[in-house]
């Protein structure tokens, strides 16, 4: 490992302010935060829309990243979404030219501050209880809110550090 580069993130010690059983996710989605903005420290606003192989933009990725981890954590606290929330996802795929890709960065950076600070405030005690998830209801628990929040967000990245790779080796 070089000098300057830290341990992945679940190898630098517990966090001492997060449930034990919920590190695994604060530490999954701290990753995450470190890695895409180190990915995307650089990226020119010109490809954010631009999709390789009809596959998801940039752009998408990182709305989609932020609006999931806001819905899932909701879901998590037993509420239904929001107008708000509605209208975030029905834009996430959109092309909007006005966006940037250091605002969408920052977003995501803030919903990952709010998801960990939900996850410092979660009793253990609850985590297996039943939430329903969409208009559908489907049934979950908080614990597997949680868990599949980490997950998605990091099936996001990978997918993300693809497009940005090959969007950007000519440039």
């Amino acid at each position: 490992m070089a000098k300057d580069k830290l341990p992945e993130v679940w190898l630098r010690g517990p966090l001492t302010d997060m449930p034990a059983l919920l590190q695994p996710v604060a530490h999954a989605l701290l990753q995450a935060r470190e890695e895409l903005n180190e990915l995307m420290a650089h990226f020119p606003d010109e490809l954010l829309w631009n999709k390789v192989a009809g596959m998801a933009s940039v752009g998408f990725h990182l709305q989609h990243l932020t609006g999931v981890l806001d819905r899932l954590f909701t879901y998590a606290k037993g509420e239904q979404l929001s107008t708000e929330q509605l209208d975030y996802l029905a834009q996430e795929s959109k092309y909007n030219k006005a966006i940037t890709a250091i605002y969408l960065v920052e977003k995501f950076n803030l919903q990952v501050d709010a998801s960990l600070k939900q996850l410092e405030q979660t009793d253990s005690s609850i985590l297996t209880q039943k939430r329903e998830v969409g208009r559908g209801k489907l049934p979950s628990t908080v614990i597997g809110l949680y868990v599949h929040g980490a997950e998605h967000t990091m099936r996001h990245l990978g997918q993300l550090l693809v497009t940005v790779k090959v969007l950007t080796q000519s440039v």
